[in-house]
């Protein structure tokens, strides 16, 4: 990538594909657990996430990603056969009644096999493909299209948030490359609020965000309603939307592709205004090329 805004061609699951670059593109999460930190149990029932995912649609997700174990810290786990009982259903539906992809929010290889089955076309691994050795076999068997995030969960990390970045993510995509995951099928997520305890460490993170292009993959933001935010604004998490939208355009400013958000329509609004100031950079405010 030389540019963060320039087209890449993703490529899915069932023969889709997703240009990521010139516009902000928006993943609605549909969290199908009573735990979830923000909204433990609002889709618990599959009618209700259904429908909640077919409104962010008509809000302007892209796609919608759809998990089935809160992994909030602290959270219980839950079994593959639970986390699978929640979740296939929600997308065979949505795969029925929606042109919209679909992601799997998974860090379990077998979920994920049986995710696309249903008809999902993007695997979102919290893990980094780096927990379950059968996830990114799964992912070229299946042609899907991963998303693999950066935590610090279980191990050392490095003192500068971006060193960690790159030392977690080159072993990422070693495990890719021995696989023969392509690169077009691949975003990295940095892992906002992932054993990023404190709200310093996550404003690094964002404040040195334009960093990570160097990577060479289009880059996911996820900072929805994280604590981070509560911190910052004294709010819980359903009243962090504001504060989210705001990172979502600032990180839109420097780089980020895909925003992974709660409240659809308010972060719908702010990267569209991100986007036309990003356009603008692009002439010199008279409408012809800078």
């Amino acid at each position: 990538m030389t540019s963060p805004f320039a087209p890449f061609d993703w490529k899915l699951a069932h023969g889709r594909s997703l240009t990521l670059g010139p516009d902000a593109v928006i993943m609605a999460v549909i969290n199908v657990t009573p735990d979830s930190f923000s909204d433990g149990g609002r889709n618990l029932a599959l009618d209700s996430a259904v429908e909640n995912a077919l409104q962010a649609v008509r809000d302007g997700a892209a796609i919608i990603d759809i998990g089935g174990e809160s992994t909030r810290p602290g959270a219980a786990p839950v079994s593959a056969e639970e986390e699978q009982a929640r979740i296939l259903p929600v997308i065979e539906q949505l795969a029925r009644r929606s042109d919209a992809l679909l992601s799997v929010d998974t860090y379990r290889a077998e979920t994920a096999r049986s995710a696309i089955r249903a008809g999902a076309h993007i695997i979102n691994d919290i893990e980094g493909l780096q927990k379950d050795p059968q996830m990114a076999p799964v992912a070229v068997e299946a042609g899907a299209g991963v998303i693999a995030m950066h935590t610090g969960r279980g191990r050392e990390k490095l003192a500068d948030p971006i060193e960690d970045q790159r030392h977690f993510f080159s072993a990422t995509l070693a495990v890719a490359k021995a696989a023969g995951l392509a690169r077009e099928r691949i975003v990295l997520d940095p892992g906002f609020g992932f054993n990023k305890e404190t709200p310093s460490e996550n404003l690094a993170l964002m404040a040195r965000f334009d960093e990570l292009i160097a990577l060479g993959y289009p880059l996911l933001a996820g900072t929805s309603r994280k604590r981070f935010l509560g911190a910052l604004t004294g709010r819980e998490p359903a009243e962090r939307d504001v504060a989210t939208a705001a990172t979502s355009a600032l990180l839109r400013i420097s780089g980020a592709a895909i925003f992974r958000v709660h409240n659809v329509a308010i972060n719908r609004d702010a990267l569209r205004v991100a986007d036309a100031i990003l356009k603008a950079r692009e002439t010199d405010g008279r409408g012809t090329p800078a």
